[in-house]
């Protein structure tokens, strides 16, 4: 099977992805949110970092439950570019 190279705005989305994660992670190490989302910090590494801009479904709820995320919040700051600095704060909060 042949993947179809990811656009540019499916990388960017990726993007804003992983500077959500990173924010909403906080203070919390790698190691500590991968392990409660069941992941290795690698992979949560290549998440936060872009390397691995479309990770799986499971990947992505298991993370935002771990990190007290709403799916739909972060779904719409990911794909609508909405997302700025605060966001991940405000995030937390509401979670």
């Amino acid at each position: 099977m042949v993947r179809v190279p990811l656009t540019p705005e499916e990388r960017q989305r990726g993007e804003r992805f992983g500077v959500l994660l990173r924010q909403a992670r906080g203070e919390r190490s790698m190691v500590e949110v991968a392990a409660a989302a069941g992941l290795s910090a690698e992979t949560l590494r290549k998440i936060e970092t872009g390397r691995a801009p479309t990770p799986a479904f499971f990947t992505v709820a298991a993370l935002a439950a771990a990190l007290g995320l709403s799916l739909d919040e972060l779904a719409a700051a990911c794909a609508e570019g909405q997302f700025t600095q605060g966001r991940a704060a405000e995030f937390r909060q509401a979670g």
